[in-house]
């Protein structure tokens, strides 16, 4: 049933404060934009950084280090920062960076960039394609890719700082540049929090970051009011039985089969016990039990991956995972002593929600910043982005995730005409068309920072 709307004398203080609160965000967010009109003709990448980003991007997908290893990438953003006159902190929730400029009274805008690529090894093909190979924490020698375009970050974020330094009379308030770690193990934002980033540096009123599109073309930018990606979890499942020989499974409690029948089961979760209305996804991604043929094992290990949007999902998606796992082995006869455990693992991300208000006026800055046709809105996904725990403290701040576009024109029409399939990210093939986008995400960031810090 619908709920009725409310009239005004009906509303609870509490919901009174509520929309107070809104209304009064939404008044200091559209006051952070005016006076940007005088700003949009002008070509915000002068013609010789092109050259230096591109150098820069090189580098960076040339020399990728895997998450909470990111020493010599760290030290590069924090060197670029400092050169250019931002005050520098190093080592912030582990690799993490944090440069400060200040420029007079006036609002303090966070800009994210991530740092950390892959254990993917590159099959581009491309020149300048990276070659690294090192040790991964489990002690695996693994190839190392910026597979998800962090280096494409890096390198509009370092632009668009370059920009904003060199042009300080255009301009009033605090840029707080974060560079951040171990963004695809889902920890380096809240490892950054934990160490104090809102207390130790100035506090910021809205916050920004972009990410790679591995499907819209180079030179396109897409946004997405409300939820944008989605709370990422990863579960451990370990199913307990009573093993032995492979001729005789009448003397045995066979947990193959148990972890055969909880798949089964967990998949009518999402069908049968979440609103359809309400995006979700169980995928039970690794399957590990047994050594031998003949042999009934004790236990069987799962990996699951959990998507959702809400937390009431998300928290509904875990109770009802555990009530599943428990009812599955109470009915093959198991002891309770020996029902599957299950363990959320801590690398959490939560759903990024971009603020309505502050995307909304964003397309329309990218609209005029970079043209109509080049901005489009575009639907939430399933994907993880640890972005979203700037929003997520107690102060509330507005967020927004933007999307770049890095294929070339020509492809991103094909596969729209469905007549070739793109790689998507993550995906040993990713590979950007960089001069443009870089072109084009340093203009639109720049032309974001620049509409909520112009002079008034």
């Amino acid at each position: 049933m619908a709920r009725a709307l409310l009239p005004g004398a009906l509303f609870t203080p509490f919901q009174k404060m509520n929309r107070m609160i809104k209304l009064l965000q939404a008044i200091f967010l559209v006051g952070c934009f005016s006076g940007y009109h005088a700003l949009t003709a002008q070509n915000l990448i002068a013609s010789g950084e092109d050259a230096y980003l591109e150098a820069l991007y090189l580098h960076l997908h040339q020399h990728p280090e895997l998450s909470f290893h990111e020493k010599e990438t760290s030290a590069r953003m924090a060197a670029e920062l400092r050169n250019i006159g931002f005050e520098v902190t190093e080592n912030v929730g582990g690799y993490g960076v944090v440069g400060v400029l200040k420029n007079g009274k006036g609002p303090t805008l966070l800009i994210r960039t991530d740092m950390d690529a892959l254990p993917v090894k590159e099959t581009t093909g491309a020149t300048y394609a990276s070659t690294v190979i090192t040790t991964d924490d489990a002690g695996n020698d693994v190839g190392v890719m910026h597979a998800c375009g962090h280096d494409m970050h890096m390198t509009v974020w370092t632009g668009t700082a370059r920009w904003m330094a060199e042009h300080k009379k255009e301009w009033q308030g605090t840029l707080l540049m974060i560079g951040q770690p171990a963004e695809e193990r889902g920890s380096g934002a809240r490892e950054m929090l934990k160490d104090g980033l809102y207390a130790r540096f100035p506090k910021p009123e809205l916050g920004l970051a972009l990410h790679c599109n591995a499907t819209l073309a180079a030179g396109m930018v897409g946004v997405c009011p409300g939820y944008a990606m989605a709370n990422v979890d990863m579960v451990d499942i370990t199913v307990y039985g009573q093993g032995g020989h492979g001729a005789y499974p009448h003397t045995t409690k066979d947990p193959v089969v148990l972890a055969a029948r909880i798949i089964t089961d967990l998949q009518t979760i999402v069908s049968r016990e979440i609103s359809p209305l309400e995006p979700a996804v169980v995928t039970v991604g690794s399957i590990h039990g047994g050594s031998k043929g003949n042999i009934i094992p004790s236990e069987v290990k799962l990996e699951l991956t959990l998507r959702s949007y809400t937390d009431e999902v998300r928290a509904a998606l875990i109770e009802k995972i555990k009530r599943t796992c428990n009812g599955a082995a109470m009915g093959y006869g198991l002891p309770e002593d020996k029902y599957p455990k299950v363990v959320v693992r801590e690398e959490f991300t939560p759903a990024l929600r971009n603020d309505p208000v502050l995307t909304t006026r964003m397309e329309t800055v990218f609209k005029q910043q970079l043209g109509e046709s080049q901005v489009r809105v575009l639907g939430p996904v399933m994907g993880g982005e640890d972005f979203s725990r700037y929003g997520r403290t107690e102060d509330k701040i507005p967020i927004m995730l933007f999307w770049l576009g890095t294929i070339p024109a020509e492809k991103a029409a094909a596969a729209e005409r469905k007549e070739i399939e793109l790689p998507s990210l993550h995906n040993d093939s990713f590979l950007p068309e960089y001069p443009l986008a870089i072109k084009t995400g340093v203009s639109a960031m720049t032309a974001a920072a620049l509409s909520i810090l112009a002079k008034k």
